[in-house]
């Protein structure tokens, strides 16, 4: 392993705080700042592990040039214009998800990243889940035999959460549902269409002038004869939370229960009718990584005996994906080499969501994926 390291700043401390003991132990990270709009907060983390930079104004981040990289983990209708800025600094980005909330938004990112020869990476944590890398691990093995068809969904109760989340379209933020029909074949999306189905409560409505309760959106991959379905809901629809990812092949399948924490379903064909199903436990995927962060995948970012003032505890949530995000990040620089998602596959991911929203509006029309979207 090179003994390089990136200089990397964090942004934004709520959820983007799960990430500071993971970069700091990375062997290829210097966490060099974090940046945070309320001083108290920003100096409560930066004192709890020992970071000595600290920004409350992004735009003083980005003119420090010691740091190679941003890790943006803000509020979503910042993301883009946060990318952007960055961009235009010379630095890399990673960024939560989505891209961006528009399509013009993810043009301008790809062109930036193309014209300044930077690196861009959407951390999607679904296609670094474990459930997924096990799927992944059996496609690439052959076991699943061919490709069949690939089904996802995202379903979670938003009443009651602040800011510009209150009647939110179910596909503008689709990305945990998208990124895995389209990341493990790692194909592009040639066309979407969708349907918006039920309504929410006129208050929320007017916030975006969507009324779907579920938006359900098929996609066309592009150069290949598989195609997938994919749905949303965030409001006015009794579902526990799920994001889950189903394969089906032509020798096996893989069906996500239907009650979060219960084992993975696995359908093995030719057996006799009622052998055909079977639990099957997922395994985990530390060993993709560094010593030194493979215990994130499983244990909480914070150990027991330190930090405890601090509310922090979900580290391995996400299917142990944030090490796993973290060190492709990095890798890929280290390397030179493109991410997964880069940025015209993250543009792929995050366009499909804006377009079927778009398709809904229009009765379910095809809506081609732009061309800048496409390798």
């Amino acid at each position: 392993m090179s003994n390089k390291k990136i200089n990397v700043a964090i942004i934004g401390l709520g959820f983007g705080a799960e990430f500071i003991p993971i970069y700091k132990k990375h062997p290829n990270a210097n966490l060099m700042a974090i940046c945070q709009r309320t001083k108290s907060k920003l100096d409560e983390i930066g004192n709890a592990f020992d970071i000595e930079k600290r920004f409350t104004d992004y735009d003083q981040l980005l003119k420090d040039p010691d740091i190679d990289a941003v890790h943006i983990n803000t509020p979503i209708p910042d993301h883009a214009i946060q990318s952007i800025k960055a961009l235009k600094a010379g630095k890399h980005v990673a960024c939560t998800v989505p891209m961006a909330t528009t399509v013009a938004e993810c043009e301008e990112i790809v062109k930036l990243t193309k014209a300044n020869n930077l690196t861009y990476m959407m951390m999607e944590t679904v296609v670094y889940a474990r459930e997924f890398l096990f799927m992944k691990e059996l496609y690439e093995k052959g076991e699943l035999g061919k490709i069949q068809f690939l089904k996802a969904s995202h379903q979670q109760d938003m009443d009651g959460w602040p800011n510009y989340w209150p009647g939110l379209p179910p596909m503008h933020y689709a990305t945990h549902c998208v990124g895995p029909v389209l990341g493990l074949l790692r194909a592009e999306a040639e066309y979407v269409s969708c349907f918006g189905s039920g309504t929410i409560r006129e208050d929320l409505q007017k916030h975006y002038n969507s009324p779907y309760a579920v938006e359900t959106a098929h996609i066309k991959l592009r150069n290949s004869d598989v195609s997938a379905h994919v749905y949303r809901s965030l409001f006015d629809v009794a579902r526990q939370y799920r994001e889950s990812f189903e394969v089906y092949g032509s020798k096996k399948s893989v069906e996500w229960p239907l009650i979060e924490g219960h084992p993975l379903i696995m359908h093995v064909a030719k057996r006799p009718e009622p052998e055909i199903p079977e639990e099957v436990e997922c395994p985990d995927y530390a060993k993709f990584l560094p010593e030194p962060i493979q215990r994130f995948t499983t244990k909480g970012v914070y150990d027991s005996d330190e930090h405890q003032h601090l509310s922090f505890t979900q580290g391995a949530g996400h299917g142990g994906s944030h090490p796993h995000l973290v060190h492709e990040f990095l890798s890929a620089l280290i390397q030179n080499r493109n991410p997964y998602p880069n940025a015209t596959q993250s543009a792929n991911i995050t366009c499909v969501g804006l377009l079927a929203h778009q398709s809904a509006q229009q009765g379910g029309a095809i809506m081609k994926l732009p061309a800048f979207t496409l390798s």
